[in-house]
């Protein structure tokens, strides 16, 4: 039960750093309003609250989080700017979701 928890703590907190910096990207990149910046800023806040509610210490949640994060950018991508991830996509990402499983997960003696 701790390690669906801890996987639904990563899938937010990514949710929130992607959809936060995606919502900045928009004002400042695609001319969107500043409001989509403030709440892209707030949202980016909660991103960095949900990692402190996971088990391990800081240096191994991080580490662990850039592969849930590798993976959901390229969802990100493939379901919002509708860019398929190619075989070297899913390759990488499934290679990056094997380190967090190895470093989050594996039992420690």
């Amino acid at each position: 039960m701790e390690v669906i928890k801890s996987i639904a703590y990563f899938i937010l907190a990514g949710l929130f750093e992607i959809g936060g910096g995606y919502l900045v990207w928009l004002c400042l990149r695609e001319g969107k309003s500043l409001w989509y910046g403030f709440f892209g800023a707030l949202i980016l806040i909660l991103y960095g609250i949900v990692p402190t509610l996971q088990p391990a210490n800081f240096g191994r949640v991080y580490a662990a989080y850039g592969g849930i994060f590798i993976v959901l950018s390229l969802l990100w991508g493939w379901k919002v700017y509708d860019i398929s991830p190619d075989k070297f996509d899913i390759i990488g990402g499934f290679i990056a979701l094997l380190g967090v499983l190895i470093i989050m997960y594996w039992p420690r003696g």
